[in-house]
């Protein structure tokens, strides 16, 4: 098989395609598996899918938008870095109760943080599977369309 003709690339672009596809999609159950093995449940007073499971995209950008809205709420609407310096003038200036109290924001925040960032991390990587599998699909259709180019009369 000549390596320049439309035929190999045809199917060059299908194998690539059709392992593309597999990726994104054990890539998308992968990450589902690790979701719902962490038995999370949206809360009620979520904006939306309210006690839904977490397993999948859209629950995942619920339950972390619950959880942001409420570190908000907990920390006066104020930043880690805020609520350190907060506390880190509080305790400089021998205000002890104050201190105590900034850093407790300051654990609820960064806690909240990681959350936030595990489960958008999960949002995003969703996406990333779905961009390789919809690659793939094109190649596949692409590399279909090639052959049939190599097999069409008068070649």
């Amino acid at each position: 098989m000549n390596v320049s003709s439309p035929r190999f690339a045809g199917l060059l672009s299908m194998v690539s395609g059709g392992a593309l596809v597999a990726a994104g999609g054990a890539a998308w159950a992968a990450i589902t598996r690790q979701l719902a093995a962490e038995n999370i449940t949206v809360p009620k007073d979520a904006d939306f899918l309210p006690g839904a499971r977490v397993d999948g995209p859209v629950s995942a950008y619920a339950q972390a938008e619950v959880i942001n809205r409420n570190a908000d709420k907990a920390s006066g609407g104020r930043t880690y870095a805020e609520v350190s310096a907060l506390a880190f003038e509080a305790k400089a200036s021998g205000d002890a109760d104050a201190a105590a109290q900034y850093e407790a924001q300051r654990t609820t925040v960064m806690t909240a943080s990681f959350l936030w960032a595990s489960l958008f991390t999960s949002v995003l990587s969703y996406g990333v599977a779905l961009m390789v599998a919809g690659i793939g699909t094109t190649m596949v259709v692409t590399g279909r369309a090639l052959s049939r180019l190599n097999a069409a009369p008068g070649r």
